[in-house]
């Protein structure tokens, strides 16, 4: 392994663990790692808009609901990395 390597995963726990010894023992109760979607749910709430439709299914539980979430995003970085290395592909196979 170069010492590139063990650089950037030094680099990479460091960047890990800072937030972490920061926010240790701090939630989302207390304000922390609250997500845009709720800032931005509470504030259309606010404005009295009633929703005029129900959606067809929901998750059971909020964590169905990452799962979901988490899988569509690794669906859609599988699809954006096959398109990128089938096009990194091409072009090396041209130049001689």
């Amino acid at each position: 392994m170069e010492n590139r390597h063990i650089i950037m995963l030094i680099t990479v726990a460091i960047i890990a663990i800072i937030p972490l010894a920061l926010y240790g023992g701090l939630g989302e109760d207390d304000g922390y790692f609250g997500g845009a979607d709720g800032a931005a749910a509470e504030a259309v709430e606010e404005t009295g808009y009633e929703p005029w439709f129900e959606p067809l299914w929901e998750p059971p539980s909020g964590e169905i609901e990452s799962l979901f979430f988490s899988l569509q995003a690794a669906i859609g970085a599988l699809i954006i990395g096959y398109f990128f290395g089938y096009y990194r592909g091409k072009g090396k196979k041209k130049t001689p």
